[in-house]
């Protein structure tokens, strides 16, 4: 029987037998496909490189070389120590930000603790951290590596958790309530409503984490406890060994090489994940089309990483919604109504385990603090005010730019492909690595160190409110924008009226982890390594720094249990009173 075949106005409608997927074109997909391959063989070999050190012996005298020739080697080693740490950051922010929201009696605790953690200067995890990774493997470098890790954690944790958990506070009540209509499971509910509406806050979130993470490297991969000196080779390493000889060729070195990183992750990171997230922006009506950027579309037509997506990622990550949601709908069916009562007792146990513990190192602190007399403690709280206040003044001058800055920036497109990348870089460049430089202007003037301490912290402090701001401009719903447009509210009416009402959540997330960042800032804006010196200015941060120097574990202790109750005190008077606000008033209801 002959094939049936149609006029030949109608050929062109049907389509090609087979359609070639993007980036099959000749030669650039094979270019394309070959660098793809390149650098999945540099990443195996870099990663078994650096486990071979990681798992060989402990090295104690480790030297910093200050040649530029070793930047790309020392650029890779701390990419790979912020990567670990920031993943580390993400799953745990998850996790804790969720069971604070989702559960009423664990929110009584795990907030106020989350306001403690976050206001402990990275130092004060210091010796902790360090002795019981270093116990933990002793003859590996995997301990020091461990340790280093866990650090750079304690400085990118806290805001993802905040933005995660404020996220999931402000959430729509008719979302919820559609969820509840389509008997979501616990994980679909998480997959498909959770995670979708907290993506610009927490991607925001994320690279502020990550550029804190530069800020504190320097701490993190060089410094003392007591007699031992631990040192890794990084750009954080190079960059502190310059700034303690004083080398400013070393230090534009760095400096520039850590630029390099930035950019890199800006376009190859950042950017497209920007660029995807804008489609969970909440909407009620059809928003404009975003431009996607060059590197996105270069990306685009790599067939290769095409093929990998869809061939490996795409079925694992359909498969795993299927199965939890299934395995969730099934335990929910077979679930007894009654509670079972081993997981009564494996909680009481679990509280009792934890009670102890708590007595011990009560007890422990306890004998640790009656080693101090009345004038230490006179001396840490004139140290703690004096703090406050540098911490307070950085966060007024910090608002007073970065609120119109990053409503500019959420707001406009245009605007946000040129300032973005901008904003990333500089935020990421450590300001201790730009310490000496301003040292060496300002200490001519009177005042020059605390001038110094006072533009450090801003500079640490600056970018949680701004990458806030700029998130939550980024989520104002269009059709409120619309309507703002159609009654034709001037300037002062749409601040009052629609922008400050819609960042305002992100607003109070910003300037509590700006606050929390101000007082870890200050371990290194008030006690500085320079020229073979020490310049210090009072404060309870050069306290705390001076303590991990001399290796005073008391006068550590007491420093670091100051700074928390002042951070919660405060936590307390205010920022609490201030989200309350922010989940009953200004939350997107329809």
């Amino acid at each position: 029987m002959p094939f049936l075949q149609l006029p030949a106005k109608h050929s062109a409608a049907i389509p090609p037998a087979g359609i070639r997927p993007a980036g099959a074109r000749w030669p650039f997909a094979m270019v394309i496909d070959v660098a793809v391959f390149l650098f999945v063989a540099v990443a195996i070999y870099g990663i078994y490189s650096i486990s071979r050190a990681w798992l060989g012996p402990v090295n104690p005298h480790v030297e910093i070389s200050q040649s530029p020739r070793i930047l790309p080697l020392y650029a890779l080693y701390s990419l790979i120590r912020l990567g670990i740490a920031y993943a580390l950051s993400l799953v745990f922010a998850l996790a804790y930000g969720y069971l604070a929201a989702r559960s009423r009696r664990a929110e009584l605790v795990l907030v106020p603790l989350l306001d403690i953690l976050q206001s402990i200067p990275v130092l004060s995890f210091l010796p902790g951290v360090m002795l019981a990774m270093v116990a933990l493997f002793p003859r590996r470098q995997l301990g020091v590596e461990l340790g280093s890790i866990l650090l750079i954690f304690t400085g990118q944790v806290w805001n993802i958790a905040f933005s995660f958990y404020s996220s999931l506070k402000t959430q729509p009540r008719e979302l919820r309530e559609a969820a509840i209509i389509f008997r979501f499971t616990r994980w679909q509910r998480f997959a498909e409503l959770d995670l979708p509406f907290s993506t610009i806050g927490l991607v925001w979130n994320s690279m502020m984490s990550v550029a804190g993470g530069w800020f504190f490297l320097m701490a993190c991969e060089m410094f003392v406890l007591g007699d031992r000196d631990f040192r890794l080779p990084g750009l954080g390493s190079f960059l502190q060994t310059a700034a303690s000889n004083g080398d400013t060729r070393s230090i534009l070195w760095g400096v520039a090489a850590m630029i390099g990183v930035v950019v890199l992750l800006d376009q190859l990171v950042w950017r497209p994940i920007i660029a995807w997230a804008d489609k969970f922006k909440f909407e009620q009506v059809e928003s404009g089309k975003s431009q996607a950027f060059s590197i996105v579309n270069l990306l685009g037509r790599a067939s290769f990483a095409i093929r990998v997506y869809r061939a490996v990622a795409a079925p694992v990550f359909g498969w795993l919604t299927v199965t939890f949601a299934a395995a969730s709908r099934v335990a929910r069916s077979l679930a007894a109504p009654a509670r079972v009562p081993s997981r009564r007792w494996l909680m009481i146990l679990l509280g009792v385990v934890v009670f102890v513990a708590m007595a011990y190192a009560s007890i422990q602190g306890g004998r640790e603090l009656a080693n101090l007399s009345r004038a230490d403690y006179s001396h840490l709280a004139k140290s703690a005010g004096l703090t406050f206040l540098r911490v307070n003044v950085s966060l007024l001058l910090g608002a007073l730019w970065t609120v119109p800055a990053g409503v500019a920036i959420g707001s406009n497109p245009r605007l946000a492909r040129i300032a973005q990348p901008i904003v990333q870089i500089a935020a990421s460049i450590p300001a201790t690595a730009l310490f000496p430089v301003i040292l060496l202007v300002l200490l001519r003037l009177r005042g020059g160190m605390e001038a110094s301490a006072l533009l450090l912290m801003l500079l640490g402090t600056q970018w949680y409110i701004l990458f806030n701001v700029i998130a939550g401009a980024m989520a104002l719903p269009t059709d409120l924008k619309e309507v703002a447009q159609i009654f034709r509210f001037s300037k002062w009416d749409r601040w009052r009226r629609l922008i400050l009402p819609g960042i305002f959540p992100y607003l109070v997330t910003g300037l509590l982890t700006a606050s929390g960042g101000a007082w870890n800032a200050s371990i290194v804006a008030e006690y500085f390594h320079f020229q073979g010196k020490i310049l210090s200015t009072p404060g309870l941060g050069s306290a705390i720094s001076r303590a991990s120097d001399s290796g005073s574990f008391d006068v550590l202790l007491a420093a670091t249990l100051i700074m928390a109750t002042i951070v919660v005190l405060i936590n307390r008077v205010l920022w609490r009173r201030l989200y309350r606000l922010a989940t009953s008033r200004y939350n997107l209801q329809a």
